[in-house]
């Protein structure tokens, strides 16, 4: 606790009076772009990972990155995504998984989480990420297993992102586009899930824009009518 109060402080008399402009209209509310949902670990910091200025990054965080399918499970991540769609007018919406990721490997070893029922029945989610990599990559275990568990667990959770009504109508008019991302802690690295070819690509500066994870609007906005 010393050392939260100490940053604080720190905070307060060296940050904030550089962006004291910035603080005063945030007290006044949010129009965050992006939402970004990624795992509860310490080590991933979405703020710092992509020098986000305040204001700019609506997060979520939970064990795995995960979000549950609509008609399955009411929760605090699903009820974000409907305020951060409908309330904050998002146009991204960021699945992020990460490397050595706890969640993964509790999905490798289940027997990790018997004494732990909210873990196991929140990683009941995360299922499908399993028995894809069971099916298509059998006794694929250590790292090469983790890592294919990582991504394809980013995949489902775009697939139950999409059960989302206010999601699904968003992507429908092309206001909405959602992304997939893994990111590696030891080499900064970023992979983004390439839906044309279905494999995760890496993120670099110049490469144009990101591969699509979204698919293409279906019905047009209507303008806004004349004044």
């Amino acid at each position: 606790m010393k050392r939260l109060i100490e940053g604080f402080e720190q905070f307060r008399n060296e940050v904030f009076p550089a962006q004291r402009d910035v603080f005063r209209k945030l007290a006044a509310g949010q129009s965050p772009s992006t939402m970004f949902i990624t795992c509860a670990d310490s080590r991933v910091m979405p703020e710092l990972m992509f020098s986000a200025q305040p204001g700019e990054l609506f997060v979520y965080r939970n064990i795995g990155n995960i979000v549950p399918p609509y008609a399955q499970h009411v929760s605090g991540v699903v009820a974000a995504i409907e305020y951060a769609v409908k309330v904050l007018k998002v146009s991204h919406i960021v699945i992020c998984g990460h490397s050595d990721c706890g969640a993964m490997k509790a999905l490798q070893h289940p027997e990790r989480v018997h004494d732990m029922p909210s873990v196991a029945a929140w990683m009941k989610h995360a299922d499908v990420a399993r028995y894809v990599v069971d099916q298509n990559g059998p006794g694929l275990q250590g790292t090469e297993g983790l890592r294919r568990l990582t991504e394809e667990n980013v995949v489902g959770q775009l697939e139950h992102l999409r059960t989302l009504p206010t999601v699904a109508a968003a992507l429908a008019s092309g206001q909405l586009r959602i992304h997939g991302w893994v990111y590696d802690i030891e080499h900064a690295g970023l992979k983004a899930f390439d839906a044309q070819h279905g494999r995760f690509v890496p993120v670099e500066p110049g490469n144009g824009d990101l591969p699509e994870a979204t698919p293409h609007a279906r019905f047009s906005v209507p303008a806004a009518s004349a004044a």
